[in-house]
């Protein structure tokens, strides 16, 4: 049985986004085939897609060794991963899970990565994924999430004769956050806005920040009240009515009404916060790419915690952790293993593979060859700032969530409960009596 506890981690942050290829092997014979073996990482998020395929461009022109990159659609990995596992040779031999709950879906395909240069070169070797003596997962990227905001935009509203702050460092309360939110609502045409908040979609690409990353904030609290170290057979949901708070302020200070907000996507909430309409946009470090490319700078940004109104808040910091894990696939044959692994080295200690990952693709890795790098992501560095206030950071509790249905019913109700078909309280039975029933399936064979 697996018995790895829930660990807040105090880290630098960075854009999560995950994926990489195949290596075919160069040659035509199969017996040079076998030989130099391939490498195929199945891409987790789609946001880095092209720069992994610069990534494999580079390692095939210096190595001869081809990669392929595959990318699953946004929310399918799963389905993804389990479609591609079953391809005996030619399933990746690169994948990722997402933590404890992860590995137990995967604890067949992971290899053990004791030995290899991506385990020796973790700063905090804690932080690897553990099976008893096996190490099992490697997180490559420490990310970060809270409120991103317009600094023009919030000293603009702060500015105004009656604003209910005048910084944006007084806004460290549930409570001052409303106060905030509903006065630029009341004022949104004075500054020239839709809305306090960004949309909160519920398209797939969109609906994870609210069934899973927000959801994060009540289990931390319940957690944090109960010392739970470990997956719980039961939550009680403690800390729902704070749950309940931040998501009415998201559905009525926001750019569009909560009855079209079932359509909206990732895509639509970038657009609405880089165009001005919206101050704030629930997303972490990883959202830095998306934003840059759509003409936002990087002193144009910050980031605030989340507040649910919980006692304490005030000193609470970002939310810091990591749900990428990388894991080798046990079952592939020993040459593509060690492709991999000779890939995984190269991406770690070559000028190229630390600038793709570093700078490219904007991670904060927890490798020491990363130590001398800084990241040119804002959101990164105010996580960096963060994490040195003396806040206690939030823990990534959603690792331990007991399936993508329990996320994915929580959605449901938390739709219908923004467009006025569903009530709180079915809400509160994904919450609570979902995650019972998930786990009891899930360890049933316990």
């Amino acid at each position: 049985m697996m018995n790895r506890t829930i660990k807040s981690t105090i880290a630098l942050v960075a854009c999560s986004a995950m994926a990489f290829g195949a290596l075919a092997a160069c040659g035509s014979s199969s017996s040079d085939s076998s030989a130099k073996g391939k490498v195929y990482f199945l891409n987790f998020k789609p946001e880095a897609a092209d720069q992994w395929k610069e990534v494999a461009k580079a390692y095939t022109k210096k190595t001869g060794v081809e990669v392929k990159v595959q990318t699953a659609a946004s929310g399918t990995y799963e389905q993804s991963l389990k479609s591609e596992i079953s391809k005996g040779n030619e399933a990746p031999t690169l994948f990722q899970i997402n933590g404890p709950v992860g590995y137990a879906s995967w604890k067949d395909y992971t290899a053990d990565l004791k030995d290899t240069e991506l385990y020796s070169q973790l700063q905090n070797k804690d932080i690897a994924l553990k099976d008893g003596d096996k190490v099992v997962g490697i997180p490559y990227a420490m990310e970060t999430y809270g409120l991103i905001y317009n600094k023009a935009l919030l000293k603009k509203y702060t500015e105004l004769k009656d604003a209910k702050v005048k910084s944006a460092e007084e806004i460290n309360s549930f409570d001052k956050l409303k106060a905030v939110a509903d006065d630029i609502q009341k004022h949104k045409s004075d500054l020239g806005v839709e809305g306090a908040f960004t949309s909160a979609g519920f398209d797939s690409s969109s609906d994870w920040r609210f069934k899973t990353h927000l959801a994060n904030l009540p289990l931390y609290y319940e957690f944090k009240e109960d010392h739970v170290t470990k997956q719980p057979a039961k939550v009680k949901g403690s800390f729902l009515d704070g749950y309940k708070k931040i998501f009415d302020l998201y559905i009525t200070d926001s750019t569009t009404p909560a009855t079209k907000i079932g359509s909206k996507t990732g895509e639509d909430a970038n657009a609405e916060f880089s165009q001005g309409k919206a101050v704030f946009y629930q997303n972490g470090t990883w959202a830095w790419g998306d934003l840059s490319k759509a003409g936002m700078k990087a002193e144009d940004l910050g980031m605030l915690p989340i507040y649910i109104g919980a006692k304490g808040e005030e000193k609470q910091g970002l939310a810091t952790g990591s749900e990428n894990y990388w894991c080798i696939n046990e079952k592939t044959s020993d040459a593509n293993k060690k492709a991999t692994k000779d890939f995984l080295k190269w991406l770690l200690t070559s000028d190229a593979g630390k600038d793709a990952l570093s700078k490219k693709m904007g991670f904060t890795t927890p490798f020491k060859s990363f130590a001398d790098i800084k990241s040119d992501n804002p959101l990164t560095q105010a996580a960096v700032e963060d994490a040195k206030s003396g806040k206690t950071p939030v823990s990534w509790n959603f690792t331990v969530m007991p399936s993508d249905n329990w996320k994915n019913d929580l959605g449901s109700a938390l739709l219908e409960y923004a467009q006025g078909t569903g009530k709180w309280d079915k809400v509160k039975t994904a919450f609570v009596d979902g995650w019972a029933k998930e786990y009891s399936q899930a360890h049933e064979d316990d």
